[in-house]
């Protein structure tokens, strides 16, 4: 049953994309056609624009609510044949007041000389009843242009006090066919032609990869592979014998928009296993989140062969660890490693064995297995943005977007606001200078002076944020360590980093909503023309701050944590008293591991998946709430007691766009490529993750949101230039070189071990202390072995205090340090060469398509060539039929005989003109 037939929205995209932001106020600007729905909720303040949505009741017809019986499906005027294409939502209040016995009314203004309905006093109401009046003519303004802009409109009588009111709209032939012309929209031909297919070993490949695929295939209509076309070719009115129209109302895109299939086949979480089906996407929601889904859908299959490799790696760690010499030297008890204190005054010395079970653990991510991963990411990173561009292009030529080209957009109505302000100004609208007049640097600079400043601050709140987390590092440990609790201090270094890690998330979390609010916020002070710029820039504005707040702890652990400690005698304080924090005898990694897991897994529980479904369903019960409070019980007795369609998805949650939805998986992209040095395990998290918020998403769209307006696009725009290109690259090789063990042990292995082995590691590692060379106060108090300690060791590489440089820099430091850079420097040169490799030998454009389109481009020139022949023999047997019959033809049929062959020559032209503009692609 087609209960939630639609009508074709995407032949309307200056509707579309000015309908997106209404706003109030901006009275006073009179609606032209051309954008006859996007300036509704400009012009009448509170007054909500909605695209007609897939309502609850998917599952089963009978689960919602019941059907108008004048109006098929819900979705039709009350003549039961147009289809309701749009709906108009506004609040509306009449000027009636009710006189209830024994309770006094407010007192009017002045009273009307009109007649009311029996029992109901017209009054002229205050100035906030004017703004309702003054809204009312507004709406009728805005009605009339609609209908002078060829639309049929049907309206709800308004037979209460006040509510809520909807204005449904159709769009018949004529509309859409105008528009599909101005918008060069393809549509099919009368003409198929037969794709070429792959043959050999490839087409025997793709065979055996369809029948072992087949139960991963979703169960919808025209799933499988055609090997036949339909020729398309941009609408024209002129031309119209070139199309397939059997039926005008169903020629644009009708029958496929109400597919319950989309449900049972796709949002749901049991389908989990099963591919997307993409092209049913595409016809129902439009390329734009069609190309989302393809998206989503390619990065979630990549994911698994990183995933199983992640897995190996970890695995090799595990199988590894008991061969691991320097992590067994360090559990040796028999090592005499008496290390330094980690505090003044209160810690004691200790020994290094005690840390065995943090160095084990290190070798599971800090092993040689971990550079072979890092660069094996790096070119899986690489494969998969070809793979996307090679997908993108072989969706752009079956979904017809390939001479897809951009188009002028129509400003938003914010702009137009602005611009009206400004010409009322000076004046400039009197002068007849208002098609000069637009919005300069110098009217714009109270906004970007905002978004300079605001984005400035947000980003120092980051790092205060991330420093106020350091503090609090330095200040527990010191606290716990002054503890009489043995097991406490045992433990100091596992609380501090589980407590830290965790007031990161939380403020992370906090932060990332915040900072989407204000990056919106700032996107519209900044008034941008279009609702392109509008995205474009608000994509970069939350990037660069979601970026900062959820990368700043991982970044300071990776790399700056440790760095600025000092050294015993002579270590680096803050705030008078409390020392820098340092790394664990194992190193950073594990602790980076640690926090890496804990952001990541947090964000995609807490943030993708609980706030998804829970927010969007605070928000509806809110919004309920509200209505029904604000809204009076009146009865309407002309109105159905069963609400319409269009009732129900009036309390759906309304679409954002998909700036949030390509950003967590962005963010996300970052946490698998930048740090998986760290942690090989990442990539398996985030498949499991995706395979969840695929079809979260899925349910979202399908059950939650209103249905979104269709929007044509080739491609997924500014976030294909945000998935970070060469920095994972340099993020990669700085974890390996700076963060982990691996190029001190090689540089040991090979440069300084007598044997070539890892024996002797740590003791190579560690520096010597003279204990009396402590600054007074800064001894451990009440020491039972501080007597018999005459030197601590501490892990650096700095002369002995027996040197004449006692306590600098050694040579193995800086032969360290050069080997460090050495290694950053090759791994990226190296990656990037075999990433630049890959591109090369992976073309953009595959080469099946290429062929495609370039025969498609042969087709249709003969595909015109024949048309027009026949149209010129039909022409010409007629003329030849005509003056057999009139051999003694009056001057009239003469004339008619000379348009005739007038019009022959003109369709010749109009060919010539059209084989003039393809070119080779």
């Amino acid at each position: 049953t087609d209960t939630h037939n639609n009508g074709d929205i995407t032949l309307l995209p200056r509707v579309r994309k000015s309908q997106q932001r209404g706003r109030e106020g901006g009275r006073g600007i009179k609606p032209g056609p051309a954008a006859f729905l996007g300036f509704f909720g400009l012009l009448v303040g509170e007054t909500r624009v909605f695209l007609s949505q897939i309502i609850n009741n998917y599952l089963d017809g009978t689960q919602g609510g019941a059907v108008d019986k004048a109006s098929p499906g819900g979705m039709h005027f009350r003549d039961s044949k147009r289809k309701v294409d749009y709906v108009l939502a506004y609040h509306y209040r009449k000027r009636l007041a009710r006189h209830l016995p024994g309770v006094s009314s407010p007192q009017p203004t002045h009273r009307s000389e009109q007649p009311g309905p029996p029992g109901v006093e017209v009054i002229e109401l205050g100035p906030l009843d004017a703004l309702e009046e003054e809204k009312r003519l507004q709406r009728e303004e805005y009605e009339r242009n609609l209908l002078e802009a060829g639309l049929e409109i049907e309206k709800d009588p308004e037979n209460k006090s006040q509510g809520l009111s909807f204005v449904r709209i159709h769009a018949p032939w004529q509309v859409l066919s105008r528009e599909a012309e101005l918008l060069k929209i393809k549509m099919p031909t009368k003409k198929m032609y037969e794709i070429t297919e792959e043959k050999g070993i490839l087409k025997t490949l793709n065979e055996l990869w369809c029948k072992l695929t087949e139960p991963l295939q979703p169960q919808v209509p025209q799933q499988g592979k055609t090997n036949m076309k339909s020729l398309s070719y941009p609408f024209s009115r002129e031309k119209i014998y070139l199309y397939n129209i059997k039926d005008k109302d169903t020629f644009f895109d009708n029958a496929t928009r109400s597919r319950i299939l989309l449900y049972q086949e796709w949002a749901r979480y049991g389908a989990f296993y099963k591919f997307q089906p993409i092209d049913l996407i595409r016809k129902y929601f439009g390329e734009k989140i069609g190309l989302y889904f393809a998206w989503l859908g390619l990065y979630t299959e990549f994911l698994i062969p990183s995933s199983v490799v992640g897995i190996i790696v970890f695995l090799y760690g595990c199988i590894t660890i008991e061969s691991d010499i320097p992590s067994k030297e360090m559990c040796d008890q028999r090592n005499a490693f008496t290390m330094c204190p980690l505090c003044d005054k209160f810690c004691d010395y200790w020994n290094l064995s005690s840390a065995c079970a943090t160095a084990r653990a290190s070798h599971l991510f800090d092993n040689p297995a971990t550079v072979f991963f890092s660069i094996f990411m790096a070119l899986w990173a690489t494969m998969f943005l070809e793979q996307w561009k090679r997908l993108q292009m072989r969706l752009n030529y079956f979904w017809d977007l390939t001479g897809l080209e951009e188009e002028e957009e129509h400003p938003r109505p914010e702009y137009e606001t602005k611009l009206l302000q400004k010409k009322l100004k000076n004046k400039s609208i009197a002068t007849g200078n208002d098609e000069k007049e637009k919005l300069t640097w110098s009217d714009r600079m109270p906004g970007y002076a905002a978004n300079f400043g605001l984005i400035l601050f947000m980003i120092m709140l980051t790092f205060s944020a991330v420093f106020g987390v350091i503090v609090y590092r330095i200040t527990t440990a010191a606290a716990l360590s002054f503890s009489t609790n043995e097991t406490t201090r045992s433990n100091v270094r596992v609380t501090v980093t589980a407590t830290a890690v965790i007031i990161n998330l939380v403020v992370i979390l906090i932060l990332d909503e915040i900072y989407g609010a204000i990056a919106k916020w700032l996107t519209e002070i900044e008034v941008p023309k279009t609702e392109k710029t509008f995205e474009e820039r608000l994509i970069l504005k939350a990037f660069l701050l979601k970026f900062v707040n959820s990368y700043a702890p991982i970044f300071y652990v990776a790399f700056f944590k440790g760095r600025f400690v000092g050294r015993p005698g002579h270590y680096v304080y803050v705030f008078d008293g409390y020392r820098m924090e340092e790394c664990a005898p194992g190193g950073c990694l594990m602790e980076l591991c640690i926090q890496l897991s804990i952001i990541m897994l947090g964000k995609q529980l807490i943030q993708n998946n609980l706030f998804e479904i829970g927010i969007p369903y605070l928000k509806k019960l809110f919004r309920k709430l509200k209505d029904e409070r604000t809204e009076p019980k009146e009865m309407d007795t002309n109105q159905s007691k069963d609400p319409q369609q269009w009732d129900l998805d009036y309390t759906l949650e309304p679409f954002t766009g998909l700036t949030p939805e390509y950003m967590e998986m962005i963010i996300q992209f970052g946490f698998v490529t930048l740090f998986v040095a760290s942690f090989p395990l990442a990539p398996l998290f985030a498949l499991l993750n995706n395979i969840i918020e695929v079809r979260l998403d899925a349910k979202k769209f399908v059950t939650e949101l209103r249905r979104p307006d269709t929007v044509r696009a080739k491609d997924i725009g500014k976030f294909m230039t945000l998935l970070f290109g060469w920095v994972f690259f340099v993020s990669q090789a700085f974890v390996i070189a700076v963060t982990s063990d691996f190029i001190p042990r090689l540089m040991y292995q090979y440069a300084y071990s007598q044997n070539g082995t890892m024996h002797g590691f740590i003791n190579h590692t560690l520096s010597y202390f003279n204990v009396s060379h402590l600054k007074a106060g800064t001894q451990p108090e009440n020491s039972p072995f501080a007597q018999d300690v005459l030197f601590c060791r501490f892990k650096d590489y700095r002369e002995p205090p027996w040197s004449q440089n006692q306590y600098e820099f050694s040579k193995q430091y800086w032969a360290v340090l050069s080997a460090r850079l050495a290694f950053v420097i090759l791994f990226q040169n190296l990656v990037m060469f075999l990433s630049v490799l890959v591109d090369w030998m992976i073309p953009d454009i595959p080469k099946d398509i290429s062929e495609q389109i370039k025969k498609e481009k042969s087709v249709l020139v003969d595909f015109f060539l024949k048309e027009e022949h026949e149209k010129l023999k039909l022409i010409e047997s007629f003329i030849a039929r005509d003056k057999q019959k009139h051999k003694s033809g009056t001057k009239g049929e003469r004339i008619r005989a000379a348009s005739f062959c007038q019009f022959n020559q003109s369709q010749k032209g109009s060919f010539t003109s059209f084989s003039s503009q393809h070119t080779e692609v």
